[in-house]
């Protein structure tokens, strides 16, 4: 099959809706996990992702569910590919990630520091009232990539996805 006789935009919408394994209410577009999604002149269909972090267990089945998003989609020939360079980092995750994220009751990350400056977070907002009266419970949460919080207002625990 060459690269004409695929419907490329139907193969990347259907991996770019592919769930983050591990936050259910993200897709890893969402994440910006997926960098690309290409198909060659023979039709063989190349999709690059970068996990959040080297060590992330979540990565087989995030490659596994990609090739068989791309198959469902029409492409025969599928690699996944891993790229580690640039890393990823919390400021990949789009406004509409952090949207679903907080409406889940998942507090978002606050941005990553520039080199050379510093950013103080104060607090993290609670994601169910927006009160940043909250305290951490935990430095590890359900998955590496998380913290666990309380707001003090509601009383309600959340888990905080870390800033990296």
């Amino acid at each position: 099959m060459t690269a004409q006789a695929l419907d490329v935009s139907r193969i990347r919408a259907a991996v770019t809706n592919v769930v983050d394994p591990e936050i259910r209410v993200v897709t890893i577009e969402d994440l910006g996990i997926l960098r690309d999604v290409a198909v060659d002149d023979s039709g063989h269909v190349t999709v690059t992702i970068t996990p959040t972090y080297a060590g992330c267990p979540a990565m087989d089945v995030i490659r596994a569910d990609v090739a068989a998003a791309a198959r469902a989609a029409g492409a025969p020939d599928v690699d996944v590919r891993t790229e580690l360079s640039p890393a990823w980092s919390t400021d990949r995750i789009s406004a509409a990630g952090k949207a679903k994220l907080a409406a889940a009751g998942i507090a978002p990350p606050s941005p990553v520091r520039p080199p050379g400056q510093v950013l103080m977070q104060i607090a993290v907002r609670c994601p169910r009232c927006g009160s940043p009266a909250t305290q951490e419970l935990s430095r590890f949460g359900s998955t590496a990539c998380k913290s666990l919080w309380r707001c003090t207002e509601c009383r309600e625990p959340f888990d905080h996805i870390k800033a990296l």
